[in-house]
């Protein structure tokens, strides 16, 4: 198969789609890989790595659309590599579509094969192939929400661990899967005061062992979220509903209780956002103010890490990309039920349920896809 991957053109968007490693691994099972000149840069990865790697570099984009077929990127394409795809190609990269029913049309329309990395599974349900930047977008809410909270980025003044004589910050975490414990994890080793909302008594129970006395943990009703928010300097937006939009849990009237200069770090906005006055925002403007509160709500956050995200992120999407490839996506989806899941958008069908819902698409199961 011939397998491509372009520079990423989203707003300091640095990551790639495959690293020169990963394009050695499908050449050496006899695919072809090609790579956009210059894709390479932001992981510090030249042309001249890949060409080792026994890839071939070529010019432009629209080369890598027209002929490879197999795309693999990072970002959910963007309008204008949109109007490049075309009916019986793979598209395999972060979609996230609930929220987005601009290109979830253009992809319907294209014929293409979406396949999503944050919908392909692992056992027992769980999400291998988002966990990786999951990971660092976690870590990454703390550093982002600590230097938000600084008095020249509009914040409250406060440092995360205060200093002896002078209490820490009060820091918030809204859910407590892979984001939420990475967020925890973090803020934890600062010195910060953590309490961790979740409404589930298994996740928990799991994070109070794990934490013992160094954070707290408190079960996410509305009453509870209330108070904290009226004592939290930082707060996490870490709750994740897979495929769909995520839930607002903070509407703009909550606002009204938390102290000026408090911070809001929403990493669940590549799906939505879960505070109600969230919008998405780029490494360049990450922050904005509503009701003197800070919200920092960057789309890409792992781009901002590149070399480490991309590394992490090839090590769990080059196998499927290689029993793709091997394979063909049709064979390669029967063998896979967890890849299988993975599969948003194909032929003009939307083929995942919770996006069909969401935006008000017929849903085609995945089994009647492969017949």
């Amino acid at each position: 198969m011939r397998v491509g991957t372009v520079k990423e053109i989203k707003n300091h968007e640095y990551r790639v789609g495959l690293t020169p490693e990963s394009a050695r691994e499908l050449v050496a099972h006899g695919h072809e890989v090609w790579v956009e000149t210059g894709a390479g840069l932001g992981i510090g990865a030249s042309d001249a790595d890949y060409v080792a790697a026994g890839a071939t570099i070529v010019a432009t984009a629209p080369e890598i659309f027209g002929q490879c077929e197999m795309v693999v990127k990072v970002k959910e394409p963007q309008p204008v590599e949109r109007a490049m795809l075309r009916e019986g190609q793979i598209l395999y990269t972060y979609l996230h579509l609930a929220p987005d029913p601009e290109q979830t049309a253009d992809l319907v329309a294209s014929g293409v094969t979406a396949i999503a990395y944050e919908t392909v599974t692992g056992p027992g349900g769980s999400l291998p192939l988002l966990k990786p930047m999951s990971q660092v977008a976690g870590r990454m809410a703390i550093q982002a929400g600590a230097t938000a909270l600084e008095k020249a980025h509009g914040g409250r003044g406060v440092l995360l661990g205060g200093v002896p004589g002078v209490l820490p910050a009060r820091v918030m975490v809204i859910g407590g899967g892979v984001v939420g414990f990475n967020a925890a994890q973090m803020a934890v080793g600062l010195g910060a005061d953590v309490t961790i909302l979740d409404r589930s008594p298994e996740v928990l129970e799991r994070l109070g062992i794990h934490f013992e006395s160094r954070a707290k943990t408190r079960f996410a009703n509305s009453s509870n979220i209330r108070q904290m928010l009226s004592e939290a300097e930082l707060v996490i937006g870490a709750v994740l509903v897979p495929g769909a939009a995520a839930p607002k849990l903070i509407t703009r009237e909550m606002l009204s209780v938390m102290k000026p200069g408090a911070v809001l770090v929403d990493v669940a906005i590549d799906q939505g956002g879960c505070f109600e006055t969230s919008r998405p925002t780029t490494h360049q403007e990450p922050t904005f103010t509503v009701d003197g509160i800070v919200h920092y709500c960057v789309a890409n956050m792992p781009g901002g890490v590149a070399r480490t995200s991309t590394y992490a992120l090839n090590n769990v999407t080059l196998p499927h990309a290689l029993e793709i490839a091997n394979l063909g996506w049709k064979a390669a989806l029967k063998a896979d039920p967890h890849l299988a899941n993975g599969l948003n958008v194909h032929a003009g069908k939307v083929t995942y349920e919770a996006v069909a819902r969401e935006l008000g698409y017929d849903y085609v199961p995945v089994s009647e896809v492969l017949g």
